[in-house]
C-alpha cells in the first residue's frame, strides 16, 4: 500500500514538472532476509536443528552396530554433549546473539563435521579395511578452516574443540582417544595457520602444515600399522598411508578455497582476501574519480592509508577500511567542480545560494549511494558511504547563510527589502541525512575523512600542530554526537589519535629548502671550482658533481 500511495505521488509531480517520474534505486538490505536474520524462532529452529541432526546421527551409528555398549547410550552422551555446547555459546553471546545465518554457518558446519567424520568411518568398515584407516581419510580439518577464514580464529577453534569431542564419543572400536587428539591438534593447526589470510594458496598450505602434524600423530600413536604379523618393518604400508593422510588435508586445502567465494555469498561474509582483491584500483568506478575528479581521488588514497594504519592499531578490518575509503567519496564524480579539491580558478558556489551549495554538497552521499548500488558494490562500502559525514553540519554554508540572514535583516531596517523577503535558515537543511557511523571501520573512515580534509589548510606543519588539529575534530565529532551509534571505545579513540598523528607526521613531513645556485658564496665558489676542474676532467670535479 505504501509503494502505491508514493507510485501516485511521483505520478502527480510528474504532471506538474516538479518530477523525473524516475525513483532512486533500493539499497536497503531485503526487509524478509532482514527479519529472518533477527527473528528469535529462526534462531531457536536453527539450534533445535543441530540439536536433532547430532541425535539422528548417533541414532543412526548405534543402528549400524558399531558401539558393544547398552542400546541408545551414544544418543544420550551426544545429547549431553549438544546441551553443554550451547550452554558455552549462550554465555559467550549473551549481549549480543549472532544472526540466523551466522548460526546456520556454525552449527550447519560442526553438524557436517561429525557426518563427515562417521561417513568416513562406515566406508572403512564397509570396504573391511583396518579400523585405524578411518582416522586417516576423516577430513578433520575441512569446517575448522572455513569457520576460521569467515569467522575468526576465536569460532574457529570452538569448532575444533567440540568437533573433536563429537567424534571422540563417536568413535567405535576403542578408538575415541586417536580420533579426538588427532582431530583437536590437527584442527589447530589449520586455525593457526589459516589466520590473516592474504592469499588463497595460503589455505593449500595450511592444509599441507595440519597433514604434517596429522602424521606425526598418527606415527607416534601407531595408529598405521606399519609392523607385519612377523615383527618386521612395513615401508610400503607406512609411505601409502602417510600419502593417504597427507592427501587428504592437502585436499581439504584445495577444496576450502575452491568453495570459499560461494560460502562468503552464500552467508552474505566477507573474507581479508576478497577485500584484498576488491582493492585493485583498475575498478571502473575508480578509473572515473582519477580522471574526472583526480582531486577527489588523491584525497581517497590519503583517508585509506589513514583508516587503514588507525585499524590495525584497534585490531578492526583494516582491509575493509582500505576497500571503503576508495570509494567513500565517489558521489563527487556526479559535480566533481563543486568540490574545492577539484576546483581550479573559478569556484561554481559563488553563484550558488548558501543553501543551494549545501544541497549540492550534501547530495554526493546519495549520488554515491546510487552508483555503489549501480555497481553491485559491497554492502559495507554502501554503509561507509551513508555513514562517513553522518548527520553532521556542513557549517562553512551555514555560517554564510546565517551572514546573509543578518545582511537582509540590516536591509530591512534600513527599509531596502521587506520582512518576507528575509531568508529562513534552518540548521536542519544544512545537515546530512546521516545515520552516524555504526561500526568501528565506518567511525574511524569518518574521522579520517575529516582530518585528512582538515590537514590540507594547515601552514607551517609541525607534530604539536597535527596534534592539536586531530584532538580538537576529534572532541567536536563526539560533542556533536557523531560516535553516539559506534562501538569505538575511549581508549580505542586515543589509540587511533596517536596513529592518525603518526601517519600524518609521514605524510606532511617538511623538507630542506635547497638554495639555488648562485644564491649564495658557497654556491658561486662552487660553480667556479666546478668550471675549473671541469677542463682537466680531476678526481675533484667528479666528486663536486656527485655531491
Amino acid at each position: 500500500m505504501p509503494s502505491l500511495l508514493d507510485s501516485i505521488k511521483r505520478w502527480k509531480l510528474e504532471r506538474k514538472g516538479l518530477s523525473s517520474g524516475k525513483k532512486r534505486k533500493q539499497h536497503e538490505e531485503d526487509t524478509l532476509i532482514h527479519n529472518l536474520d533477527e527473528s528469535l524462532l529462526m534462531k531457536v529452529s536453527v539450534l533445535t536443528g543441530f540439536l536433532i541432526g547430532m541425535l539422528a546421527i548417533a541414532y543412526q551409528m548405534d543402528q549400524l552396530g558399531f558401539y558393544d555398549s547398552a542400546p541408545s547410550l551414544k544418543v544420550l552422551e551426544v545429547f549431553f554433549l549438544v546441551l553443554a555446547l550451547l550452554v558455552v555459546f549462550l554465555l559467550n553471546h549473551n549481549d549480543q546473539f549472532p544472526k540466523t545465518r551466522l548460526l546456520c554457518l556454525i552449527f550447519g558446519g560442526l553438524l557436517l563435521q561429525t557426518f563427515l567424520s562417521c561417513l568416513a568411518i562406515y566406508l572403512v568398515e564397509k570396504n573391511d579395511l583396518h579400523h585405524n584407516y578411518a582416522i586417516l581419510v576423516t577430513p578433520f580439518i575441512f569446517i575448522p578452516m572455513i569457520h576460521s577464514v569467515l569467522l575468526g580464529r576465536w569460532l574457529g577453534i570452538f569448532c575444533v574443540v567440540y568437533m573433536s569431542l563429537f567424534t571422540g564419543v563417536l568413535a567405535p572400536f576403542g578408538l575415541g582417544k586417536e580420533f579426538m587428539i588427532t582431530a583437536m591438534l590437527s584442527g589447530l593447526t589449520a586455525v593457526y595457520f589459516s589466520r590473516n589470510l592474504k592469499r588463497r594458496n595460503q589455505l593449500l598450505v595450511a592444509g599441507a602444515l595440519s597433514g604434517v602434524v596429522g602424521l606425526i600423530i598418527v606415527w607416534s600413536l601407531q595408529i598405521i600399522p606399519i609392523r607385519l604379523d612377523d615383527g618386521s618393518f612395513n615401508s610400503k604400508n607406512a609411505f601409502v598411508e602417510s600419502c593417504v593422510i597427507l592427501g587428504v588435508s592437502g585436499f581439504c586445502g584445495l577444496l576450502v578455497g575452491g568453495i570459499l567465494p560461494a560460502v562468503e555469498s552464500l552467508f552474505r561474509i566477507t573474507t581479508n582476501m576478497t577485500w584484498l582483491e576488491m582493492s585493485d584500483l583498475n575498478h571502473k568506478l575508480l578509473r572515473k574519480m582519477q580522471l574526472e575528479a583526480p582531486g577527489t581521488f588523491h584525497h581517497s588514497m590519503v583517508v585509506a592509508s589513514l583508516s587503514e594504519a588507525a585499524a590495525e592499531s584497534i585490531g578492526a578490518n583494516a582491509p575493509l577500511c582500505r576497500v571503503a575509503s576508495y570509494f567513500h567519496d565517489i558521489g563527487k564524480i556526479e559535480k566533481p567542480e563543486y568540490f574545492i579539491e577539484n576546483q581550479g580558478d573559478i569556484n561554481p558556489h559563488d553563484s550558488l545560494t548558501p543553501n543551494m551549495s549545501a544541497l549540492v554538497i550534501i547530495a554526493h552521499v546519495k549520488d554515491g549511494i546510487d552508483l555503489a548500488v549501480r555497481h553491485n558494490l559491497n554492502q559495507a562500502i554502501i554503509n561507509v558511504i551513508k555513514e562517513h559525514h553522518g548527520n553532521s553540519l556542513v557549517y562553512f554554508f551555514y555560517r554564510k547563510a546565517l551572514e546573509y540572514k543578518d545582511v537582509a535583516k540590516q536591509e530591512v531596517a534600513d527599509g531596502q527589502r521587506k520582512e518576507e523577503d528575509v531568508p529562513d535558515v534552518s540548521e536542519k537543511g544544512f545537515r546530512y541525512p546521516g545515520p552516524c557511523p555504526r561500526t568501528k571501520e565506518s567511525g574511524i573512515i569518518a574521522l579520517a575523512d575529516s582530518i585528512e580534509s582538515a590537514s590540507r589548510s594547515m601552514k607551517k606543519v609541525n607534530p604539536q600542530k597535527i596534534q592539536t588539529m586531530i584532538n580538537e575534530l576529534v572532541n567536536n565529532r563526539i560533542k556533536d554526537g557523531q560516535l553516539d551509534q559506534c562501538p569505538l571505545t575511549f581508549r580505542e579513540l586515543n589509540i587511533i589519535k596517536a596513529k592518525f598523528a603518526s601517519t600524518l607526521r609521514s605524510m606532511l613531513h617538511s623538507r630542506i629548502d635547497y638554495p639555488k645556485e648562485g644564491d649564495s658564496r658557497e654556491a658561486k665558489n662552487v660553480k667556479k671550482i666546478k668550471e675549473e676542474n671541469t677542463k682537466y676532467n680531476s678526481p675533484r670535479a667528479l666528486l663536486i658533481e656527485e655531491e
